[in-house]
């Protein structure tokens, strides 16, 4: 069915979006990307609009007048990794996950990690196993990952490669938030359940350039004079515990190789920090926040399949959800709009 109505301009903070405004329902309002030339980069272009919902148009722009009025110097990004900075879709195909492209170099521990996979992913999303005997679960699946990585003798080398010939690239607009948030020493925390060095060689390969201001928070490798993989630094982050209770794991980017030039973002400052702009593609990523004392939190979603049946959950959970695989276009004017100090 279309969602596609009659449209009028909504008039409000957003109006600096290139947004048109029509009614979803009786309690969501979507707006259709109209692709302003100033934001029409790559597949932007494209004839299909990308449709953006905000449940309480009025509560957002509160958080966006609270957000402004406290200035960048307090502001933060805590952003998902697979299928919020990177694309859902490529080419018509399901584009692959940081976890899931890695290729060890040996089929049988490939087997193998595939194996456990397909017996723990379901239990991960089973709504009749409690909490605490899923978490049990998930640290139980992400440790014996692990021990099959270092077994089978994974190498840094076999990384670069698996990166290089994977199905995976970043939305549109990724860049350029990076640059405005770069520019402006608003830092950025990757939260993620996978391997850190893996997302840094994706953001290394696909992005060719480094962000002073960019840190991963992700389980990382340790790696012998060789490049082989010995073992795991720090505490376990699997899918139920990826929040800010983990941020002291968090590493500058390309830290290993010193890409970066001058200082990086310093942890403490980020703790300081009391307003956070979130992005996640999960209902379960609003818990990235879980452990920061914050004041104001504007949540960004990204709806990118089975939008029909699972949208009335995004649209109370998150202040603004993205629809369809969108481009990061709306999260750029965002962010320009919450840094701005003008009226």
């Amino acid at each position: 069915m279309s969602h596609r109505l009659q449209g009028v301009i909504f008039s409000s903070p957003l109006s600096t979006f290139p947004f048109r405004f029509s009614q979803f329902n009786s309690s969501s309002r979507v707006w259709l990307y109209s692709g302003r030339k100033d934001l029409e980069m790559a597949e932007c272009v494209s004839s299909k609009a990308s449709e953006v919902v905000v449940g309480d148009p009025d509560l957002l722009d509160k958080k966006i007048a609270a957000i402004r009025l406290a200035g960048p110097q307090k502001l933060q990004v805590i952003a998902d990794f697979d299928a919020t900075l990177t694309r859902y879709w490529i080419s018509g195909s399901r584009g692959q996950t940081s976890h899931g492209l890695l290729q060890q170099g040996n089929p049988e521990y490939d087997a193998r990690r595939q194996q456990l996979y397909e017996y723990y992913h379901p239990l991960e999303f089973s709504p009749t196993i409690a909490l605490e005997e899923k978490t049990k679960l998930m640290e139980e699946w992400w440790g014996k990952t692990h021990s099959l990585l270092i077994e089978g003798g994974l190498t840094y080398e076999a990384i670069k490669q698996s990166v290089a010939s994977a199905l995976i690239s970043f939305r549109e607009g990724v860049v350029e938030l990076f640059e405005f948030l770069e520019e402006r020493d608003i830092p950025v925390l990757i939260f993620s359940a996978g391997l850190a060095d893996i997302i840094e060689e994706v953001l290394r390969q696909k992005l060719h350039r480094s962000f002073k201001n960019v840190r991963i928070v992700s389980n990382q490798m340790v790696f012998d004079d060789d490049g082989r993989l010995i073992s795991f630094k720090g505490k376990l982050i699997h899918s139920l515990n990826k929040n800010e209770h983990a941020i002291d794991m968090a590493a500058p980017l390309h830290e290993q190789l010193g890409d970066i030039d001058g200082p990086t973002t310093d942890i403490a400052s980020v703790k300081n920090r009391i307003n956070v702009l979130l992005l996640g593609d999960h209902i379960g990523d609003l818990g990235m926040s879980d452990g920061l004392n914050y004041e104001t939190r504007v949540s960004v979603g990204f709806l990118n399949d089975n939008v029909e049946n699972s949208l009335d959950n995004y649209r109370n959970a998150f202040d603004i959800v993205y629809l369809n695989d969108a481009p990061m276009w709306g999260v750029v004017k965002l962010i320009s709009q919450l840094c701005s100090t003008g009226e």
